[in-house]
């Protein structure tokens, strides 16, 4: 006859008078800032979905995924932006605190962009 613990499969140990499963979260990779804000939203304004990802163990790959999404596209646009808007190489040559001023500016308004485009979803 089996104890209940080899029914129920894995392995236990004994806490005082309780045998508890030993447990361990899988490896997870580093996620970046888009994955990062993504995990965020989730949690905060759609927890069923984030608590669904989770526990089928998607959620990791569903960040990496967004991840490299929104960060392909970001820098897309930033580079699209900053032609169409003449900040060039030439500009950063000429007049340095210029090019930093515009392209800080072009960032922040693109970051805004992919975060209510892709993020917040």
């Amino acid at each position: 006859m089996k104890s209940l613990f080899e029914e129920l499969g894995g392995a236990y140990h004994q806490e005082g008078n309780y045998f508890l499963p030993d447990l361990s979260l899988p490896e997870t990779a580093p996620v970046g800032i888009w994955g990062q804000r993504r995990r965020h939203y989730l949690k905060t304004q759609r927890e069923p979905l984030y608590n669904a990802l989770l526990l089928s163990g998607k959620l990791d790959k569903h960040l990496t995924e967004v991840d490299i999404q929104a960060e392909a596209i970001f820098f897309q646009l930033v580079e699209q932006l900053a032609k169409q808007e003449g900040v060039t190489e030439q500009l950063k040559a000429e007049n340095q605190m210029e090019w930093v001023r515009r392209m800080n500016s072009i960032r922040s308004r693109l970051e805004e962009i992919v975060y209510s485009e892709l993020i917040n979803i």
